[in-house]
């Protein structure tokens, strides 16, 4: 089948035997609406940014105050003052200049020292481990499906993968999902005037078994619904404007959604390339870590300013990535596989202008392996996250032995 723009979880939504045949299924005279979505949720939409490759959370969020940082980076480090917001003892990146509003306005924080419960540089190995979240344990489950579970979703839209990247090991598991390249491209493969495929499917499975009647209903309305947002078009609001980036239009349609009101309750959205093992680059427009925060900055900052602060008030938006980068720069200018890291938390509960988690410097003898220590568990930040602004009661049911962070970062809704 070639690129339909979409990909329907074959775990849940096409069910057993129905592999692929309903992938990109659109009808003119199917429902419009979305079958069996979750209009009980009343929590925020939670918005998942991966950054693949080992993000350097300490380009991003600068620990300014401590002298080793300075040391470790002669040739790459962010001079203290090209910094933006951050503390008396932080610094933002001078690229993240975009997001510099929301950070004063409250509604953009900072976690550092956070990461998985062991070392792990392996991008494979440690990206798995990061997804599925359930270390000494024998689920294979990810942790955004074990959410979508506890909060009862039901509907394809209700989880969604959105941009180029195949569905995250992150949603594997029984919950449907749905993956999609873009709304305006979510059509069946061979559809079109005079070969009416949608129809035939539809008419096809009409009177089947509850199970196969289910999944094909609501496979055709999800796609049905796509088309109806495909034709009325979509202009982002309040003069935002995406970076034309894989990103850029990912959060764009993120936003689509959102605003659409078509049942969505967590998306997932990859950013990648941020494995730089050389030519890192100063703090100067044309080098590769700046323009990477640029274009990163950019996009979530168009992303706020289209949802407005009502939209961003019922949304919240993390940053996670594998492992972060090894403290002192290599010989290429670059930077090494590493362990702690930084995270970003964007939206209108979020208790922002502020680094989150315990600091535990970067001398020699305070680090691990070379390595920034972990000092926060990354499932502990989202358990505090879901458990405060989306209504998860069970914080251990989607990270088994994790108990929600006390850091207070956001309000309760």
């Amino acid at each position: 089948m070639t690129d339909c723009g979409c990909r329907v979880s074959r775990r849940t939504l096409l069910g057993a035997g129905a592999a692929g045949a309903f992938a990109g299924l659109v009808g003119d005279q199917l429902a419009t609406q979305l079958a069996f979505a979750s209009p009980s949720y009343g929590g925020d939409v939670f918005v998942l940014l991966s950054l693949r490759g080992g993000f350097d959370g300490l380009s991003a969020v600068v620990p300014a105050g401590d002298p080793a940082y300075y040391a470790a980076r002669p040739g790459i480090a962010v001079p203290r003052k090209q910094l933006i917001g951050g503390d008396s003892y932080f610094g933002l990146h001078p690229a993240l200049a975009p997001l510099l509003p929301y950070w004063k306005g409250g509604s953009l924080a900072a976690v550092q020292a956070v990461g998985q419960p062991a070392p792990n540089r392996s991008h494979f190995a440690a990206m798995e481990e990061l997804e599925r979240a359930a270390p000494g344990t024998s689920l294979r489950t990810g942790w955004l499906d074990r959410l979508m579970g506890g909060l009862g979703a039901a509907g394809a839209f209700d989880a969604v993968s959105v941009g180029g990247a195949m569905p995250a090991r992150v949603l594997a598991g029984p919950a449907p999902d749905l993956g999609l390249t873009g709304i305006d491209r979510f059509k069946l493969s061979g559809e079109g005037h005079g070969r009416p495929m949608a129809d035939t499917m539809a008419a096809l499975y009409a009177g089947a078994p509850e199970a196969l009647a289910r999944t094909t209903a609501m496979t055709t309305s999800a796609l049905a619904t796509a088309a109806t947002l495909k034709a009325a078009g979509y202009t982002p609001a309040n003069g935002a404007a995406y970076p034309d980036t894989e990103l850029g239009r990912a959060l764009r349609d993120v936003a689509r959604l959102i605003k659409a009101n078509v049942g969505l309750m967590t998306a997932c959205v990859d950013s990648g390339d941020w494995d730089m093992h050389e030519n890192l680059g100063t703090a100067a427009p044309g080098k590769r870590m700046y323009d990477h925060l640029a274009d990163l900055a950019a996009a979530l900052a168009a992303f706020a300013r289209d949802l407005g602060p009502g939209g961003l008030g019922r949304v919240t938006l993390i940053t996670i990535s594998e492992f972060g980068r090894r403290v002192g720069q290599n010989g290429s200018g670059g930077l090494d596989h590493g362990y702690g890291n930084a995270m970003f938390v964007l939206g209108g509960g979020v208790k922002g202008g502020k680094v989150y988690g315990r600091w535990p410097g970067l001398a020699a003898s305070r680090l691990v392996d070379g390595d920034l220590a972990v000092t926060t568990d990354y499932r502990a930040v989202i358990g505090e996250i879901l458990r405060a602004r989306c209504g998860l009661t069970n914080v251990a049911g989607v990270f088994p032995g994790v108990s929600a962070s006390t850091l207070g970062l956001v309000r309760s809704r």
